[in-house]
């Protein structure tokens, strides 16, 4: 992470969209005197942020504010994009996935993409703009073998044939990734081989959508990494990852890992979320929030593997499986305790997600972006968990409601 000085910011970050002056703007709000994380590695002091509407139209140092704009002291604060979660499992009907998002608003999170388990009719949502409501991204139906007991939402499939129609399908519908499970659950199921995965990818990008995958073993990563996978949805869970692993993945510098990491196993403060969530929902969190010595050995497995492929320059995004709202404050401590620095985890949980994702307006806090940011208390490049230190956020140019938990 370097410092950005006030020269070189004017240089870099600053900018002014077409139409945009200095007269007076009915809408112009800007932000002054916050340290601002622009989430591509950059940070720069004293900055401001001029809005107008819900589009940032300047950011950084030596800004000058236009005529007429509403001034908002930051001094003392730190300003970063929101977050994107690019792995999440929301809500079956169209009621509660708003309530989804909107949760994920209020933790500070931007834009979600919901990984395989959806059905078709939630997909019209992700071209409506609900304020207070995070972006949805999906990935409709996903593709598995056959799991009885489990999801019935992936299209479960047997032949190549079968898999080819059904990706063909998640095109015809638009979806924004293919999600594939390769996995056979402990040797409860059978999972897909590699003809039939094989022949997903191609087929996927003969429409240009990119395949992402759910999968446990070494050689499985291996196996999808030959058959060109755009990005892992987990990282290798059943043991330490070697040095051909590294290699093949250094060979593909667009391949895109989701860590996704499991509970830590370890007891921790859970205070800070008490704010945001519904009473018995605290109280359910807190029950389960115990030490378990299998769970550590698990995390360990998947920490140690992060740690080797962030240190070979892999791309990383941020996910977090599940539906937690709160979830990306937690694993972007955890990929932090894995070994990645505060600055490498904010940049994997803000540009390289929305990049990854093909969001063009979101990751970053520049001009020409969506307003969306989140002031804090304090600077999470000193210490991650103070991205939970919020003091407001702003979805699209508008404060998002925080005074009360979302229900």
């Amino acid at each position: 992470m370097r410092l950005v000085n006030a020269v070189a910011a004017a240089a870099a970050v600053l900018a002014t969209l077409a139409g945009f002056s200095n007269s007076a703007s009915a809408q112009a709000v800007a932000y002054e005197g916050a340290r601002l994380i622009v989430g591509d590695g950059r940070v720069v002091e004293n900055a401001t942020i001029v809005v107008d509407g819900a589009r940032i139209v300047q950011a950084g140092a030596g800004v000058a504010v236009p005529a007429g704009a509403t001034r908002v002291n930051l001094a003392g604060k730190t300003v970063m994009p929101m977050i994107i979660d690019t792995h999440v499992h929301l809500s079956p009907t169209r009621e509660k996935l708003i309530i989804d998002l909107k949760r994920r608003a209020y933790f500070g999170v931007g834009a979600v993409m919901s990984m395989g388990a959806d059905l078709y009719d939630m997909l019209p949502i992700r071209s409506e703009t609900i304020p207070g409501a995070a972006r949805y991204l999906s990935a409709g139906r996903g593709i598995t073998m056959p799991e009885p007991g489990r999801m019935t939402a992936p299209h479960w499939i047997n032949t190549e044939a079968e898999a080819v129609k059904a990706v063909q399908e998640l095109a015809e519908r638009k979806v924004d990734l293919v999600k594939i499970w390769v996995d056979d659950w402990r040797g409860k199921y059978k999972k897909l081989t590699p003809e039939i995965y094989g022949a997903i990818i191609a087929e996927a990008h003969k429409s240009n959508l990119r395949v992402t995958a759910h999968l446990f073993e070494l050689e499985d990563a291996k196996g999808l990494i030959k058959a060109n996978l755009d990005a892992f949805a987990h990282g290798v869970r059943d043991r330490d990852i070697d040095d051909e692993f590294i290699a093949m993945f250094k060979a593909r510098p667009s391949l895109v890992l989701i860590p996704n990491l499991p509970e830590r196993g370890v007891k921790t403060d859970l205070s800070w979320m008490k704010p945001g969530l519904p009473a018995e929902e605290f109280e359910r969190l807190e029950k389960a929030n115990v030490d378990s010595a299998p769970a550590q050995v698990f995390h360990a497995i998947q920490a140690r593997n992060l740690k080797r492929l962030s240190d070979a320059g892999v791309r990383i995004a941020m996910g977090t499986d599940g539906n937690r709202p709160w979830g990306p404050h937690d694993e972007m401590e955890d990929m932090v305790l894995a070994g990645m620095t505060p600055a490498q985890v904010i940049v994997a949980a803000t540009r390289n997600g929305a990049e990854f994702l093909r969001l063009a307006d979101a990751g970053t806090v520049e001009a020409g972006k969506s307003a969306d940011f989140i002031v804090l208390d304090a600077n999470p490049l000193d210490d991650i968990k103070n991205t939970r230190k919020i003091s407001a956020v702003y979805l699209r140019g508008a404060a998002v409601d925080r005074s009360k938990p979302v229900q």
